[in-house]
């Protein structure tokens, strides 16, 4: 199994006209933006086309082989996801501060007392937190990103899906939560796990030829 034709057409495009929008290139396939995100997003993840914020797609240069996608990018996530990190929502921005630097995270996600899924607490949250001159006694629930705001997935999703899902809304991470409940974290998974779990697999490909 190849590239789809649409995927060698973008490609095709991308080439000629880089740097582009996917607007851009949705309007030279006559097609909407939202049908192309999953299409943009595999090319980007499998290193083929760069995504810059603010200046669009250019070609990277690289090619692919297909096993990248029947190998890799249908690996399920519960297959790469990490443990993740939660906090009660009354920890004090200094404690999840420590918490962070102490399991070198990106990200900690924060819990009511029922365990549910609440909110997200960033490096970026954590660092615009430090301004407050009381961080012992502010909770985080003053500065978490707080649900529904907050993007998630199950252990059933592919990582292009996933990946897809990191890309679009240009986050971190994603909570890995229960098919059966929504707010019950299971887990974890980042642009980094899906990058490294990517290379390890290419670079195995390549060493076994």
């Amino acid at each position: 199994m190849n590239l789809s034709q649409r995927q060698e057409k973008i490609i095709e495009i991308v080439k000629r006209e880089q740097p582009l929008s996917g607007e851009k290139i949705a309007e030279h396939l006559g097609i909407s933006h939202a049908t192309l995100r999953t299409d943009l997003s595999f090319l980007t993840m499998a290193g083929i086309l760069e995504a810059s914020p603010k200046v669009g797609y250019t070609y990277t240069g690289v090619g692919i082989e297909q096993f990248l996608f029947d190998k890799i990018f249908s690996v399920k996530v519960e297959e790469i996801m990490l443990s993740p990190l939660l906090t009660p929502q009354d920890t004090s921005i200094h404690d999840a501060i420590t918490n962070m630097f102490m399991y070198d995270v990106g990200s900690i996600y924060v819990t009511d007392k029922e365990q549910q899924l609440v909110g997200l607490l960033s490096r970026k949250d954590l660092l615009r937190a430090s301004l407050n001159s009381n961080l012992q006694n502010t909770p985080v629930a003053v500065v978490m990103t707080r649900a529904p705001h907050l993007q998630t997935c199950t252990k059933d999703f592919t990582i292009l899906e996933a990946g897809a899902l990191l890309l679009d809304y240009q986050v971190d991470s994603l909570p890995v939560v229960s098919e059966e409940n929504p707010k019950k974290v299971i887990g974890k998974i980042t642009k980094s796990r899906i990058f490294n779990y990517i290379m390890q697999q290419a670079k195995q490909t390549e060493t076994n030829r």
